[in-house]
């Protein structure tokens, strides 16, 4: 049974980087890892993709024949792959039968995600042939400095989730580099968990361009915690804490973890426990130095309140458990 993530987001979010450095670690952990690049305008990749669906299209090509732009032809692109399926199905399969993990990089237009339904079929024929995905849908973390935008990203995350209809984890990238970008005017915990919105909307309407539009935020505010659906994740790709941390929410979103079940594996049970989202915000937000004067949390040269939360972060690192099953052998 082949395993895999589905990775989405805007451009800019780090997709290509984080499919890169998410194959690395895997790889290091020794689960057979390849990526499979499923947009037609990523031409210079630096990962190495097995599957491309450039020998099926380029996007150059689509646009030249059809007079198409950018976003025109990457749709056709994404609707000439559902007309051939079969061709993506017999291009997976022997990686599939040789047991790899599968990390699908996906284009950056949120049409796809939010319009097209193009990537939700691809998805489900996927899914018919067992194969067990999560989607993994990165936003930069720099929209949680302005109201505005990371109202815009809740919308995005929650139509997102609605229209692909399978396990979805929203993921903060880039969390390392927020504090370079301004103001935070909550602890991150508040962002990660989405809380109250009211206290968002404050300042949305009090400090933002759009508070003329003051019944339309508190509307969109009320859709987005009536659904109760959007989380988020942190991410920082290069740091391999947070990837771990990130990695066993994936395994747990599609099943991966499970499957030593069938093993025997009673570690599995340590893997499967629920991660305190609370307290990965705060470790989060110490770790990378974001505070909600957009500062830096001061370190001294004696080894100060940084470098004792690193060396805690460390050593947890070193507890981590990452479950890597076997298949038994016989089909499930």
């Amino acid at each position: 049974m082949p395993f895999g993530q589905v990775v989405i987001g805007p451009p800019g979010s780090g997709k290509t980087t984080y499919c890169h450095g998410m194959q690395q670690f895997l790889n290091a952990l020794g689960r057979k890892t390849i990526v499979v690049n499923l947009d037609a305008a990523n031409e210079n990749t630096p990962y190495s993709s097995a599957v491309n669906i450039e020998d099926l299209i380029t996007l150059q090509d689509a646009m030249e024949e059809y007079q198409l732009g950018p976003n025109g032809g990457m749709v056709y692109c994404m609707e000439y792959l559902e007309k051939n399926m079969a061709w993506l199905g017999d291009q997976l399969k022997p990686f599939a039968d040789d047991e790899y993990y599968f990390i699908f990089d996906c284009p950056g237009q949120v049409e796809l995600y939010t319009h097209n339904e193009s990537i939700r079929t691809i998805v489900r024929r996927l899914e018919k042939q067992n194969y067990q995905l999560a989607c993994v849908h990165l936003v930069d973390a720099s929209y949680c400095t302005e109201a505005a935008k990371f109202i815009s990203v809740l919308l995005l995350s929650l139509t997102t989730m609605s229209m692909l209809e399978m396990p979805h984890i929203n993921v903060l990238a880039k969390i390392d580099l927020l504090g370079q970008f301004g103001q935070l005017d909550f602890n991150l915990e508040y962002y990660t968990s989405v809380m109250d919105l009211d206290y968002l909307l404050y300042h949305l309407n009090e400090r933002e361009p759009s508070a003329r539009f003051g019944d339309l935020n508190r509307a969109i505010c009320g859709l987005i915690e009536d659904f109760s659906l959007v989380g988020f994740s942190t991410l920082c790709v290069s740091d391999k804490h947070s990837v771990a941390i990130l990695l066993k929410e994936i395994d747990k979103a599609n099943g991966y973890i499970f499957g030593a079940l069938t093993e025997g594996n009673e570690s599995i049970l340590l893997a499967a426990d629920a991660t305190d989202a609370l307290t990965e915000a705060r470790d989060a937000q110490e770790r990378y130095g974001i505070l909600k004067d957009g500062g830096v949390i001061a370190t001294d040269d004696d080894g100060g309140t940084g470098s004792t939360h690193a060396l805690q972060l460390s050593a947890m690192m070193d507890t981590l458990q990452i479950v890597e099953h076997k298949d038994s052998g016989t089909s499930t």
